[in-house]
């Protein structure tokens, strides 16, 4: 059946006009304004209808402005936080007790590194330019996860960040592997994948400080104490306090709200404190029976707000070293575009007719 014999499907409009396959609705992100014969009413419904029956939305697809925003918002957040959580870890480098405990933790790293540049390139795929998001982050305009936020005070908490935050982030994380957006969702994959090896590392080396000596034992229970409230805080504020996840569940960008994701997370992390032997630090947290889930206490919320506005313990420190790296490292970008240019014209001047190469 053609597009002009499916009545659930909207005119095809391509990228600059040109027209899509059978089934490809709308035109791309840079050109979402020209429509062409659409009707703006049957492209949001058809969007409406494609999120609903499960269905990705793709780059070259139709969608409204404000999806557009929010998922350019929640990417760019998230490849920041990337970026940024290098340095907490990035810290104990030079540090590390031993070649392998140093070449784990470089190789952790590196996959953060990555991790932002996969998402980067997902938000352009919106549209987004990469450095006016790197603009946005070392100015402030941008935000990214509160943990990063936190000091990294002994190697115990390179450990205590693998289990719980790498833990919480792949609570967070799995469930984007089906978001809506395709490019995001398939970025996830990988890095879902990533952070699974992450996290068993730092758990492996949290066992091996536990089967050292009393010093070591106490390293690795003041790394859970500190670092416990914050990961928890990862999955955002309460239900009731969150603004965006209404629309976004909706929208089926996210598939479970703070809330259950924050109770997931604690379920799992429960008996794996146990058999490390860590206390964690909730006086509250305890099995209900009737529920068949832990219950547990609340962070300190107004901490938490304190922190995502800014005044944390580590935001001025960490946003003045991206913006050191940032500029440091202009000359490279200068030289690929410059490198990039050159390969460039050397292309063209291979494709002219021999007569013309000399005029070129």
């Amino acid at each position: 059946m053609s597009a002009a014999q499916d009545s659930s499907r909207p005119p095809d409009n391509g990228p600059a006009g040109q027209p899509g396959p059978a089934g490809q609705p709308g035109p791309a992100a840079a050109g979402q304004s020209d429509i062409g014969a659409a009707n703006p009413d049957e492209l949001e419904r058809f969007f409406e209808e494609t999120v609903a029956r499960d269905r990705r939305i793709e780059p070259r697809d139709w969608m409204p402005d404000a999806y557009r925003k929010t998922m350019v918002r929640q990417i760019a957040q998230h490849a920041h936080s990337e970026i940024i959580g290098m340095q907490p870890e990035g810290n104990w480098v030079t540090r590390a007790p031993s070649l392998r405990r140093k070449a784990i933790l470089l190789a952790k790293v590196q996959d953060e590194a990555g991790h932002g540049l996969y998402l980067y390139s997902a938000a352009e795929t919106l549209g987004a330019d990469r450095a006016d998001l790197t603009d946005r982050l070392i100015t402030g305009k941008q935000k990214y996860s509160s943990i990063f936020n936190y000091p990294t005070l002994t190697f115990a908490d390179v450990g205590v960040i693998g289990w719980l935050v790498d833990g919480a982030a792949i609570c967070n994380q799995v469930p984007l592997c089906r978001s809506s957006y395709g490019p995001y969702a398939r970025a996830m994959i990988r890095i879902c994948k990533e952070e699974s090896f992450h996290q068993r590392q730092g758990y492996e080396l949290l066992m091996t400080m536990m089967r050292g000596t009393d010093a070591q034992r106490e390293m690795v229970q003041d790394a859970a104490d500190r670092w416990w409230w914050p990961s928890l805080m990862m999955f955002g504020p309460p239900d009731a306090d969150s603004p965006n996840t209404e629309q976004s569940m909706r929208w089926r960008i996210k598939r479970h709200t703070n809330d259950d994701l924050r109770q997931r997370f604690v379920d799992m992390t429960v008996p794996q404190a146990e058999a490390l032997g860590v206390t964690l630090p909730d006086p509250d947290l305890r099995w209900n029976q009737e529920r068949q889930h832990y219950d547990f206490g609340q962070p300190d919320w107004a901490e938490f707000k304190r922190i995502i506005s800014g005044n944390g313990p580590c935001n001025a420190q960490r946003v003045a070293n991206r913006r050191a790296a940032h500029e440091a490292g202009a000359w490279v970008r200068d030289a690929a575009a410059a490198h990039a240019a050159k390969q460039a014209r050397v292309s063209r001047r291979g494709a002219m007719p021999a007569g013309l190469r000399s005029e070129a």
